[in-house]
């Protein structure tokens, strides 16, 4: 297995009071909500019927296709300016089974990475999931489950959401919990929905509680379309999660986006207004720049050109799947997000 160094040209100054170079080893984990991908089948089970053959959308083969191709062309960028092989683990959102997983990474830009899927069927009403991807050469699953949500009366229309995805693996020596998330829309109004966001971060919080009782040092990574922002009740109070690092105690968690959400940055748009829903947010245990195992570095948002719209009522919006009921040859209505860690190389 080759390692990937860093020159630390930028980092000299950081991480070294003399002239001497270190060297570091780089890993990255994502999240990428895809937008609805469904397949073209028709599942009785759910509520999948816009994205058929048959439907207002004519969704057939020829636009799935075309949408695991843009999807694909994203995933297999990202990161790659830093590591040639991109990320180590994606977590995903919106995608309908392990079926358009399985596609997706099979996908001619993909294929060579050889990577694995973790995967549970959710009970929300739509049929939509999430999952995670990862490379088998930076990482390994020990375990995985899915969280149940269980929603307030009268926070949503529907009684079911999205599980939680949690995975416990060995990432390059280290072990690392990831939750995987996809928490209840504002559809419907959003204080209406505060609970139902809420009770979904509540059972974040509890896992990872348990986690780091046993270990306060313990990595986390809590990913995901959170329909929040950094700002919100559910990430700021329920969670906990601190937008400086100085603030966090340990056993505590960071979260990287909060300046970028203070300067108007985001991952979606909506009425000419940025929301910062996809967030990737750490424990204490990967803040200490000064131990043998990964560190967190610096947050980035993927949103090069090409996934920009030009043109129409979405200008300077992520160029989206989907306008109204035509297809868009688009992304997604979100753009993706990942974090560097590194690990010092001796």
């Amino acid at each position: 297995m080759k390692l990937i160094f860093f020159t630390a040209v930028l980092f000299l100054c950081f991480f070294s009071s003399s002239a001497q170079t270190n060297k570091y080893k780089v890993s990255l984990i994502g999240f990428y909500n895809l937008e609805n991908l469904y397949d073209t089948v028709d599942n009785p089970k759910v509520n999948d019927e816009e994205f058929l053959p048959n439907s207002e959308r004519q969704y057939n083969s020829r636009i799935y296709n075309d949408k695991l191709e843009r999807m694909s062309i994203v995933i297999s960028q990202m990161g790659t300016d830093i590591n040639p092989d991109g990320l180590a683990i994606l977590g995903v959102a919106e995608i309908e089974n392990d079926t358009v997983l399985t596609d997706l990474v099979n996908m001619p830009k993909l294929k060579d990475r050889k990577l694995k899927i973790v995967h549970y069927d959710s009970p929300d009403f739509r049929g939509v999931d999430v999952g995670m991807l990862y490379n088998p050469k930076y990482f390994k699953p020990l375990f995985s489950a899915p969280l149940f949500v269980k929603l307030p009366g009268g926070s949503k229309d529907s009684y079911f959401t999205r599980d939680v995805l949690y995975t416990k693996g060995i990432l390059d020596g280290d072990t690392v919990h990831v939750f995987v998330n996809h928490w209840p829309s504002r559809s419907g109004g959003e204080e209406r929905s505060i609970p139902a966001r809420a009770a979904a971060a509540s059972v974040v919080k509890l896992r990872v509680d348990s986690i780091t009782a046993l270990n306060p040092m313990a990595k986390i990574v809590i990913m995901g379309d959170l329909n929040d922002d950094p700002i919100s009740p559910s990430v700021l109070k329920v969670l906990n999660a601190k937008g400086s690092e100085k603030k966090v105690v340990t056993p505590g968690l960071f979260n990287p986006w909060m300046d970028m959400y203070k300067k108007g940055i985001g991952t979606l748009a909506y009425q000419d207004a940025w929301g910062l829903f996809d967030q990737i947010i750490v424990s204490s245990g990967f803040l200490p720049k000064q131990q043998t195992g990964y560190f967190f570095q610096k947050a980035s948002i993927f949103n090069k050109d090409f996934l920009v719209q030009k043109t129409g009522k979405f200008r300077g919006y992520s160029k989206r799947t989907w306008d109204g009921m035509t297809y868009n040859y688009g992304y997604s209505d979100h753009f993706p997000v990942y974090i560097m860690l590194l690990k010092k190389v001796d």
